[in-house]
């Protein structure tokens, strides 16, 4: 099983302030660093009415500052909201900040005011994926490269061969076919997509992929009480959920595995949705052995502007309790 960790810095008014957020999130990035934790996923909307994270890209910067093994995964990075070359040096650059610890899952963006933000024909959002993706598989090729009829060059070369590990995100039929008639490698919104994904690239000959690692839950949160904290974690936990459960309407088509907690009673919603868990360390340790090698247990530490005195909490716990007990079955892949 891999550790990760999560971050969108989505925050409403009854959360913590950005300020904090981020300063959180960077001191516990060096914490999972320590731990052996495999990765840190950081995501990207603009515009957004909370203070979702625009620049997932400096953000990871941030990290990397402080951390020496951990990966950064930038997932999703909506390619079709930046300049494709200045896309290929940001991206180059932090790939050598991290000595090669930046990957990426290239979304394609579905939020109808984002692309008015920008100045982007949403009808053309795929032409200006493939044409960001496209840029950045040849900037990164470290020769010089005709871009709308002229010559150009990106550099410093990369540290990782060819550039940083490009995944193709989606959250519909047509983005697991379009992802494996391209060869990328997928990152599915939602995991039933993995497997049209590996039909449709076996039909095309391409090799096998790298195995899905499935999420464990959405939200994890450990706690000595959780009679105590569920009323604690609730509002942050339903505001996030039903957030994205919204946004996923003005996709049109696929699926999320954030659902609304439209209730009276939202702890009680909650605890009926399978991916949202709060639980003792026993507990957890009891449910993870359930679950299959090939899973991340992902903390979103931090979501709907969960308190960081909270988030370190069930973090603490976790290193306390539960770790050294998956490490002494073997049950963890630890990156150090």
């Amino acid at each position: 099983m891999q550790l990760n960790l999560r971050y969108d810095m989505n925050s409403p008014s009854f959360g913590a302030p950005h300020t904090a957020l981020y300063r959180t999130a960077i001191e516990q990035s060096a914490w999972a660093d320590k731990l052996g934790f495999t990765q840190v996923f950081l995501a990207e909307h603009h515009g957004a009415e909370d203070g979702y994270c625009p620049s997932s890209m400096v953000q990871a910067a941030s990290i990397f500052g402080v951390t020496q093994k951990i990966f950064v995964h930038l997932s999703a990075l909506v390619v079709t909201m930046h300049d494709p070359l200045r896309l290929a040096e940001d991206l180059i650059v932090l790939d050598n900040i991290s000595n090669g610890r930046i990957w990426l899952t290239a979304g394609m963006g579905y939020r109808p005011h984002e692309f008015e933000m920008f100045g982007k024909d949403i009808t053309k959002r795929l032409g200006l994926m493939n044409k960001a993706l496209d840029t950045i598989k040849k900037a990164w090729g470290g020769e010089p490269f005709e871009y709308e009829g002229r010559m150009v060059r990106v550099t410093p070369k990369g540290v990782q061969p060819g550039g940083p590990k490009v995944y193709m995100g989606g959250s519909t039929d047509k983005s697991a076919i379009r992802a494996a008639k391209g060869g990328y490698q997928y990152f599915p919104g939602h995991p039933a997509l993995f497997d049209l994904y590996k039909e449709e690239r076996a039909k095309l000959g391409f090799p096998a992929p790298e195995d899905l690692v499935k999420t464990a839950a959405s939200f994890l949160y450990i706690s000595d009480d959780p009679e105590r904290d569920w009323p604690r974690v609730a509002p942050h936990v339903a505001y996030a959920t039903n957030t994205y459960a919204q946004w996923a309407t003005e996709r049109g088509t696929g699926d999320t595995l954030y659902k609304a907690a439209e209730t009276d009673d939202v702890v009680a919603a909650l605890k009926a949705m399978p991916n949202i868990k709060v639980l003792t360390p026993d507990q957890c340790f009891e449910w993870l052995k359930t679950q299959p090698a090939n899973t991340g247990i992902n903390f979103h530490a931090l979501l709907g502007g969960l308190d960081p005195d909270l988030s370190w909490a069930s973090l603490l716990l976790f290193e306390k309790e539960v770790l050294p007990r998956l490490i002494d079955a073997q049950m963890v892949d630890l990156n150090i």
